[in-house]
């Protein structure tokens, strides 16, 4: 009997780069998303459906064993269109989750919803715990904040197992001196993913760093260790492709604040 599992967004930058890596022999992949999916080899249903449609995402949950819910505006925006699509149709997605009885869920958050935190809140062993509070650095990690509290609560009242991802700089090779700590690989993506899918009994609430493992890293990767996320990758070996490494201030509180950038841009 085939394992089907549901990924909204799959247009998406992640999503697009997860699909051929979580394809595999005796699994159905249903994409959802409201942008064109392409069709491809690999056998997949393809479902067009905005992720705050909810007779379309019941339709889509029919059936399937876990939801990775990807879908979602990226990056700041507004407050109304943030709320729309990361709140509301995270709380959509999550309904009909519910209504189909679908076991798992991995939802996509951000490192921006913790993204106050810094280099000095890390703990004896100089790494920031998965499961720090919520400390949002824009709309979009508030968005983001409300993403896992949304989990949580469907975790308590409906038995789902939800992993909650913080994901970091997800993209085929670290840019930037920051992403030296944040990056995560497209390899790691979909181990981090297919760690959450497989997660043992009895089903939890968990929050993890979606991060690699890198040397220049402050994020503990214990929490995903214990459901069997061993990230495989480490951004120092694209360093000598960082641009200004020899003459960058390493001073700069974009370093020293998990949310980088975002800490500092404009609201909206």
């Amino acid at each position: 009997m085939s394992e089907r599992i549901l990924i909204t967004g799959a247009a998406g930058r992640v999503g697009s780069a997860l699909r051929p890596l979580l394809a595999r022999p005796g699994r159905v992949l249903r994409l959802l998303d409201v942008n064109p999916v392409p069709p491809g080899d690999d056998g997949a249903e393809i479902v067009k459906a905005s992720i705050t449609d909810p007779e379309a995402l019941a339709e889509a949950c029919a059936g399937v064993d876990a939801v990775v819910h990807l879908g979602g505006k990226p990056g700041e925006g507004t407050w109304e269109e943030l709320a729309e699509v990361n709140v509301e149709g995270t709380r959509t997605v999550l309904d009909a989750v519910v209504q189909q009885g679908v076991p798992r869920a991995v939802l996509a958050s951000s490192i921006h919803a913790a993204g106050f935190w810094t280099r000095d809140d890390v703990g004896p062993d100089g790494l920031l715990p998965a499961g720090v509070s919520p400390r949002p650095d824009t709309y979009y990690g508030v968005s983001k904040a409300a993403v896992e509290a949304l989990g949580s609560l469907y975790h308590d009242r409906f038995g789902i197992d939800v992993s909650c991802l913080r994901l970091g700089a997800y993209r085929p090779e670290p840019r930037s001196i920051i992403d030296l700590a944040v990056w995560i690989s497209h390899g790691d993506g979909a181990r981090l993913v297919e760690a959450c899918l497989a997660a043992p009994a009895p089903a939890a609430f968990r929050v993890l760093w979606g991060i690699s493992a890198n040397t220049r890293g402050w994020f503990s990767l214990a929490e995903g260790a214990a459901i069997g996320y061993h990230p495989e990758d480490d951004a120092e070996r694209f360093v000598a492709s960082i641009p200004d490494l020899e003459s960058f201030d390493w001073s700069a509180s974009a370093l020293h604040r998990a949310g980088g950038g975002f800490c500092a841009m404009p609201l909206g």
